[in-house]
């Protein structure tokens, strides 16, 4: 029997969502200093990846990068079942921890 998040479909806050790397600010300040200084030491800055610094300050880049990827196959070109399942059960794992705190919220959309 499912739990009550996934068949209500409550989302998860943005702050309390794991999956998140960057806040909106964090965004607007990478798209600010994208240029004047380089890309290493803003993904040393805001620890991630260089590659993620390049798509947030230059974002043709990041749709040329996607055109590419379905031209090979889209994302089933790097699909591992058993590495996807894994990181489902985690992530339920972890909503379900967030459900039980109360820390979800209703969506609006539905």
């Amino acid at each position: 029997m499912p739990y009550k998040f996934q068949t209500d479909k409550l989302l998860i806050k943005r702050e309390d969502d794991k999956r998140v790397k960057l806040t909106d600010e964090e965004r607007k300040e990478i798209k600010k200093l994208y240029g004047s200084i380089s890309q290493r030491k803003l993904a040393v800055m805001f620890n991630v990846s260089r590659r993620l610094i390049v798509f947030i300050g230059n974002p043709k880049t990041k749709e040329r990068n996607l055109e590419l990827r379905a031209e090979k196959g889209g994302s089933s070109f790097y699909y591992d079942k058993e590495k996807h399942t894994k990181a489902m059960k985690k992530h339920r794992h972890s909503k379900y921890e967030l459900y039980k705190k109360g820390k979800l919220k209703e969506n609006k959309n539905e």
